[in-house]
């Protein structure tokens, strides 16, 4: 029975995407989903996983949000629709797992106008069921298609709209006039230019869908950092200090002076250099203290000054590569003075060419040895020969 309501409605979406005339939705809808009485014994619980395909504990969850549905119709139309849409078993028990309220929603009054009004958009039916299955919340809002065409705008493409919605999907339902576009709008008066503002949107897109006051908030606090509006960190401060609060910030900061062992100065010259140390865990930060410091041996104030290093793997990148140059250095194959910190910053094949390739007939095991330690399997000494 899903399969042939599916079925249905594929044919009635394909045929009114591309009818020029008002279509009866009603009279065709009404074949997928007849009207029903209540049914007494009908069971929530048991349609979510018999039904729907959700595990026993996902239907426990879900059932809790859905408890007044009385009878499998509006749901089962749903189904028929999603299948119609193109969308898998596997796709289907995920959207219901995700957005069990879904299954309450009006086939004929909201998600099939959503389909048609889409693809006059010119999505195609699997971009659209793309878009369902990311973003149900919003699909069943009538909001989705009135907001989409400036959403596409703004992230520049399809693609780099789903990687927003992805993360938070609530801009298809924003408000575009009274928070989007204001929140647009001031972010450029700050500086912010067409290169960076997808890429803001892409890494923090909730930032678009806050209050405007609190997005001023947010870049007095990035600029109380003191990295300026119009700077090149500029984008990359707001997206540090976006929604955390003042208190969280200053423990942040104390943190780093401690673990680093930082002057107030210090901290601040860091920071600059690297928003994005103010969100790393005390853990991500303590271990490549007592690596850098302990036993690298690099002064904290080499550290402030080459914070970008804090954000490269400890061991994937920053142990393994000072091996290879405490190696070099120690037999005689490297110049003493080489700066650590330009050896890191380098991309995988340029490290390899410039510190391991030059040298596979003085040491033969450098290049094992070196892909050994990337791996974990760090040996105390690497061979010479």
């Amino acid at each position: 029975m899903l399969r042939l309501r599916g079925s249905t409605l594929a044919r009635i979406l394909s045929f009114s995407a591309a009818s020029p005339i008002p279509f009866p939705l009603h009279r065709l809808l009404s074949a997928v989903a007849p009207a029903v009485s209540p049914n007494p014994s009908f069971a929530v619980e048991e349609y979510l996983v018999d039904t729907c395909g959700l595990t026993r504990a996902q239907a426990l969850k879900a059932s809790a949000k859905i408890s007044r549905i009385k009878s499998p119709t509006k749901p089962d139309a749903v189904l028929a629709f999603l299948a119609g849409l193109g969308l898998s078993s596997a796709h289907v028990s995920a959207l219901v797992a995700k957005d069990p309220l879904f299954l309450c929603a009006g086939v004929e009054r909201i998600l099939a106008p959503n389909v048609v009004g889409l693809t006059g958009l010119g999505l195609s039916h699997t971009e659209i069921a793309r878009l369902a299955s990311l973003a149900p919340t919003c699909f069943r809002c009538k909001s989705i298609v009135s907001n989409l065409p400036y959403c596409l705008s703004l992230f520049g493409s399809y693609e780099n709209l789903l990687l927003v919605i992805k993360h938070d999907s609530s801009i298809l339902r924003c408000s575009l006039e009274k928070v989007v576009k204001p929140n647009v709008a001031f972010l450029q008066e700050c500086g912010l230019g067409d290169c960076d503002t997808p890429k803001l949107w892409i890494a923090a897109p909730r930032l678009l869908c806050t209050n405007p006051e609190r997005v001023r908030a947010m870049v007095a606090c990035a600029e109380g950092l003191g990295v300026p509006r119009g700077s090149v960190m500029f984008r990359h401060a707001l997206h540090a200090v976006a929604f955390l609060s003042k208190e969280k910030i200053a423990i942040q900061v104390e943190h780093l002076k401690n673990t680093f062992r930082w002057s107030d100065s210090e901290v601040g010259i860091a920071v600059c250099k690297f928003p994005n140390i103010l969100r790393r865990s005390k853990d991500n930060l303590q271990s490549r203290s007592e690596f850098l410091i302990s036993e690298a041996g690099l002064e904290p104030a080499y550290i402030a000054h080459r914070p970008a290093m804090l954000s490269y793997s400890l061991e994937g990148r920053l142990r393994p590569r000072y091996y290879v140059l405490k190696f070099l250095k120690e037999n005689g194959l490297l110049d003493h003075d080489r700066d650590y910190y330009s050896a890191v910053a380098f991309i995988e094949k340029v490290f390899v060419e410039k510190f391991i390739c030059p040298h596979k007939e003085a040491a033969p095991h450098l290049s094992q040895d070196y892909e050994a330690a990337c791996r974990g399997e760090m040996r105390t000494r690497f061979r010479f020969a």
